[in-house]
């Protein structure tokens, strides 16, 4: 069984379309979006292009949640949800909280909650008690937007990374291909150039500071890991 996880795509359809023809070859037999899909640049772009998928299952994330219960009074959720209508939240709705596959665990933050964060720089022990009690020996996450790989005693616990928005080492979309259970780190390249433009077209209010922070050039893994972590 092949599983592509998809997380974190924040309305990047560039991103997305990139990975989503990579998959053409891979051929997975199921893609698990591991929420926070819709919140960014080109939501409504983004939902028709997944819901164009047979193969698919989605996770929900805090981002996707902030949209349906409309508690996030923020900019840029404030611009999101204007763009949505009955039938994009009734969708959003559908998401289900956790997906197992071949006895794999695939969240958003942790099975229990989709807020909590683990990065590359949480303790072992720390990490383990944020992701609770679990029965499957391998979970995979996002939410923090870097990848990683980590065993935490019988645990292994795997960050997809990010498609849309990543807090990586060079720009590029961010994802996980995981073969009978075995997960595999995987990053596709796509025109940044073009992204750019297809964002700043889409009346995005965040978009040039989005392009230049967040797109043209991403905070690295560790800077992010660091302001994470001076939160708790």
């Amino acid at each position: 069984m092949r599983v592509a996880a998809l997380y974190d795509v924040h309305g990047n359809l560039p991103a997305l379309e990139a990975v989503l023809a990579e998959l053409d070859e891979v051929q997975p037999d199921v893609v698990v979006f591991g929420g926070d899909l819709l919140s960014g640049a080109l939501p409504r772009e983004t939902y028709g292009r997944v819901r164009a998928l047979a193969n698919a299952r989605f996770v929900m994330g805090n981002a996707d949640r902030y949209l349906v219960e409309g508690t996030e009074d923020s900019p840029l959720f404030a611009w999101t949800a204007s763009q949505l209508d009955d039938e994009h939240l009734g969708f959003l709705r559908t998401f289900e909280r956790q997906v197992s596959v071949d006895d794999v665990l695939y969240c958003h933050a942790t099975p229990y909650d989709d807020e909590p964060f683990v990065t590359i720089l949480t303790p072992d022990e720390l990490a383990r008690e944020i992701i609770g009690d679990v029965d499957r020996a391998t979970v995979v996450i996002g939410h923090t937007h870097s990848q990683f790989d980590r065993r935490l005693g019988g645990l292994r616990l795997v960050n997809a990374g990010s498609v849309g928005m990543p807090y990586e080492d060079r720009p590029g979309a961010y994802w996980l291909l995981v073969e009978d259970g075995e997960p595999q780190i995987r990053r596709t390249e796509y025109d940044l150039a073009a992204a750019a433009e297809r964002v700043r077209a889409g009346g995005w209010p965040e978009a040039e500071t989005w392009i230049a922070e967040n797109l043209l050039a991403v905070p690295s893994a560790r800077e992010a890991a660091a302001a994470f972590e001076s939160e708790r």
